[in-house]
């Protein structure tokens, strides 16, 4: 099975529809080209050595980023204070 199925020949599920209808191996896109890969493919989740090589470089150069929420330091302070006086009392 290629890679260069198209998103039409793939179900909600993500299985890849055969030409008599039946269901075949786990499908998903590519994350940077988008093309149909399946799970038994060399490369998987990539479709090729290239588009992995392309993700990675994302991640080196700071595209991607996994992130915390940022919080004001005057709200952690309120937060801080509300936690050791839960009466509410200002008392420190």
């Amino acid at each position: 099975m290629s890679t260069h199925e198209s998103p039409s020949d793939v179900e909600a599920s993500g299985r890849l529809k055969s030409t008599n209808g039946d269901t075949m191996s786990k499908a998903l896109f590519c994350p940077t080209c988008r093309k149909v890969v399946l799970a038994t493919d060399e490369h998987f989740p990539f479709c090729s050595d290239r588009c992995r090589l392309i993700d990675l470089g994302k991640w080196a150069s700071g595209d991607y980023k996994i992130s915390s929420p940022i919080q004001d330091p005057d709200d952690l302070e309120e937060l801080a204070r509300s936690r050791r006086n839960p009466n509410g009392s200002d008392e420190d």
